[in-house]
C-alpha cells in the first residue's frame, strides 16, 4: 500500500478557545499532517500554544500566510475568514472555516460529516462549518428524517456561555461569585448577551432569551441560523419548504455544553419512540441515553470532552400522532466546533478531496 500524502496544516485563530481545541483535536486525528502552522491576529504572534508534546510559535495571519499550505483549519471570526479565506484558497489551500461568513453561501458547502460528507464533492476551496446548535440538532434528526420524514421541528435551546466566548465564561463566574458574597452582579455585565448591543444583563443564576442580535419578525440571528442552516443541511436548500423550522435561543448559566429541547412531527403517523430509539442507537457519533427508570438522560456536564451528540427523554407527543420530544446535549466547543471542523478535514483526505478546483469561485 502506498502511503499517505502528508499535508501542510494551518490554524487560523489558535489562541482561541476554540483554536486552541482544534490543534488538540488535530493532533488526535487521521490527518496525515506534516508541518502545522499556527496563525492569529499581530497582537497574538510571537505567543506559544501547545501541540502533541511540544508547542508552536503563533504567526500573524496575513494574505501571505498560506505558501505550502493544504489545509486550512479556520476559527477566527466572520471579518478575519471573509478577507484571508479567499487568498488561502489561491494560494491552493482548502479552507474549513468556522466562522458564520460563508454558511449561507450558495458555493460553499455546510456539511456535518455524519449528515452530509456528499456535499463536500462540491467544495470550490471554502467549506463552512455550521453552527453550534445547528450541528448537534442535525446529527440527532438527519436519521429520523431518512426513515420517517420531517414535517415540522421547534427547538428551544439552552446554549452555555462558552458559546459566547472566553469574555462571557470568566463575566458569568465573577458574577456568581459576586452574587454568593451578596454584592450587585448587574456591574459586571459587559458581554452578555450580545457584546455590541445597548444593553447586558448578568446570565449567573439567570436566563437570557436573546443569542446574537434581533432581526426581522422578532428573531435572534442565531434562531435564523438554526433555521436555515438545518435546511441547509438536511435537503440541500436554505429557503426550503419541506420541513417547517423555528425555534427560541436560550442562554444559560452553564460553561460548557448546549442542550435542546426538540419538538418534531414525522411523516409517518405509526412511527413510535421505540423506532426511533432504535436508529439513533445504531447512528454514528451519537449516544443513547434514554433510561427515565434510572434517571439516565443527557447532561451538559457530562457531555463535556465528548465527541459524541446524547440523545434522550425521547417521548411520543400524547396529542399529535407521528409526532415526537427530544432532549439533545453536545459539546458545543469539540463538536460543535473544533471537532466538526477537523471531521471535516479528516473526510475531505479520506475522499481524496484536498485540492482546489481549477473553476473555483475563489481562487
Amino acid at each position: 500500500m502506498v502511503a499517505k500524502q502528508a499535508y501542510n496544516v494551518a490554524v487560523l485563530g489558535a489562541t482561541g478557545a476554540v483554536g486552541r481545541r482544534i490543534l488538540d483535536q488535530l493532533a488526535k486525528s487521521t490527518i496525515p499532517f506534516d508541518q502545522v502552522k499556527a496563525l492569529a491576529s499581530a497582537r497574538s504572534a510571537g505567543q506559544t500554544v501547545p501541540f502533541k508534546d511540544g508547542e508552536l510559535t503563533v504567526e500573524e495571519a496575513t494574505e501571505d500566510s498560506f505558501a505550502g499550505v493544504d489545509i486550512v483549519l479556520a476559527s477566527a471570526g466572520g471579518s478575519t475568514s471573509k478577507a484571508l479565506a479567499p487568498a488561502a484558497v489561491k494560494a491552493g489551500a482548502v479552507v474549513v472555516d468556522n466562522s458564520s461568513y460563508w454558511r449561507m453561501n450558495d458555493n460553499v458547502p455546510l456539511v456535518v460529516p455524519e449528515v452530509n460528507s456528499a456535499a463536500l464533492k462540491d467544495h470550490q476551496g471554502i467549506i463552512a462549518n455550521p453552527n453550534c446548535s445547528t450541528i448537534q440538532l442535525v446529527v440527532a434528526l438527519n436519521l429520523v428524517f431518512e426513515k420517517f420524514g420531517l414535517k415540522q421541528v421547534i427547538i428551544s435551546t439552552y446554549q452555555a456561555a462558552s458559546g459566547a466566548g472566553k469574555a462571557a465564561m470568566d463575566e458569568v463566574l465573577a458574577e456568581a461569585q459576586a452574587r454568593l458574597l451578596g454584592e450587585d452582579m448587574a456591574d459586571l455585565a459587559h458581554v452578555l448577551p450580545v457584546k455590541g448591543d445597548k444593553k447586558h444583563y448578568p446570565l449567573a443564576f439567570n436566563l437570557l432569551p436573546q443569542i446574537d442580535v434581533f432581526e426581522e419578525e422578532g428573531y435572534t440571528h442565531e434562531e435564523y441560523k438554526m433555521i436555515h442552516e438545518t435546511k441547509k443541511i438536511i435537503l440541500g436548500d436554505k429557503n426550503a419548504k419541506d420541513i417547517k423550522v423555528t425555534g427560541t435561543a436560550v442562554r444559560v448559566p452553564v460553561m460548557i455544553g448546549h442542550g435542546e429541547s426538540v419538538y418534531i412531527e414525522t411523516g409517518d403517523e405509526n412511527a413510535t419512540a421505540d423506532q426511533i430509539r432504535a436508529i439513533l442507537a445504531d447512528a454514528d457519533q451519537v449516544v443513547l441515553q434514554d433510561d427515565p427508570a434510572t434517571q439516565t438522560y443527557p447532561q451538559p456536564i457530562l457531555a463535556e470532552g465528548r465527541r459524541e451528540t446524547f440523545v434522550g427523554r425521547i417521548r411520543p407527543d400524547l396529542e399529535n400522532p407521528g409526532a415526537f420530544h427530544l432532549w439533545v446535549v453536545s459539546d458545543n466547543l469539540l463538536k460543535g466546533a473544533a471537532w466538526n471542523t477537523v471531521e471535516i478535514a479528516e473526510r475531505l483526505v479520506d475522499m481524496d478531496l484536498v485540492r482546489v478546483p481549477d473553476q473555483s469561485t475563489f481562487a
